[in-house]
């Protein structure tokens, strides 16, 4: 049975009409965590104290590294999955609470402040606030509405031979077809292919190809996997252009990257 990442008592009290309007709860547990496509009267703020979390939600897939979070709106179906041991935290929000939050699920990059801020309610007992913790409360709805959108996302298209490409390519991200190999083998031209992509995903075929593959090298650095075996499986000839390419999207090394997690969540 998977563990809440807050306290079954807590949720069901936040539904109550003295309810305070917001809980919070962290969980650490050795276990990889799945949970399947749910959604909350209440808008939701999760991230990551250490590992790493995939967040499934409107045909894409969120990877949530620490000191990232993924906030879903009220009502907004999602699932989860972690890779490997688990760390993370969740807040939940009022739905009456939400008007001046974000409309749409987004990725934020969480501020030591919001850090702090969560780390403090998940000790609250679910109880009214004092107005100690409703200033403290407030912070929290504040810094996510503050938040700029973090591009950790991985749209998926609908169009059924636009699909079949990204789901091969996602089983095999090492797989270096040019975008006229792959139209050939879904039946489409390479401008149908490539108008189609952009049209309903918002990337061209090489912008979406490179964020799976950063998606993938996030997931697979979180798992403490080694910077050349993880550049074989993306399909880079060296560890040097994967670091490179690595570098161009996330503006830091991996294993700068593993590092900075790592301290953030100690």
């Amino acid at each position: 049975m998977t563990t809440p990442l807050i306290r079954p008592d807590l949720v069901l009290a936040a539904d109550g009409p003295s309810a305070p309007f917001l809980a919070a709860g962290e969980l650490t547990q050795r276990e990889a965590r799945t949970t399947a496509p749910h959604s909350h009267a209440r808008g939701q703020l999760m991230g990551a104290l250490s590992g790493l979390v995939s967040v499934g939600v409107n045909r894409q897939q969120w990877v949530v590294p620490a000191i990232y979070a993924i906030w879903m709106p009220p009502h907004c179906e999602h699932s989860l999955r972690s890779h490997g041991p688990f760390a993370g935290w969740s807040v939940f929000i009022a739905e009456s609470r939400c008007a001046a939050l974000p409309r749409e699920p987004r990725a934020i990059r969480t501020t030591p402040l919001l850090r702090e801020a969560v780390h403090r309610a998940a000790a609250w007992p679910g109880t009214a606030l004092d107005a100690a913790q409703t200033r403290i409360a407030e912070v929290i709805l504040d810094e996510v509405a503050a938040a700029p959108a973090e591009p950790l996302g991985l749209p998926s298209p609908e169009e059924p031979r636009l699909r079949k490409v990204t789901d091969a390519l996602i089983g095999d991200l090492a797989d270096s077809r040019r975008l006229e190999e792959w139209a050939e083998w879904a039946g489409l031209s390479p401008r149908t292919l490539s108008r189609r992509f952009l049209a309903e995903t918002g990337l061209t075929f090489a912008q979406w190809r490179q964020q799976a593959r950063v998606l993938r090298a996030l997931e697979r650095v979180a798992e403490g996997v080694s910077v050349t075996t993880i550049a074989l499986e993306l399909g880079y000839d060296n560890v040097s252009a994967f670091i490179d390419m690595f570098k161009r999207a996330t503006g830091t090394t991996p294993g700068r990257h593993a590092a900075a997690e790592k301290a953030a969540s100690s």
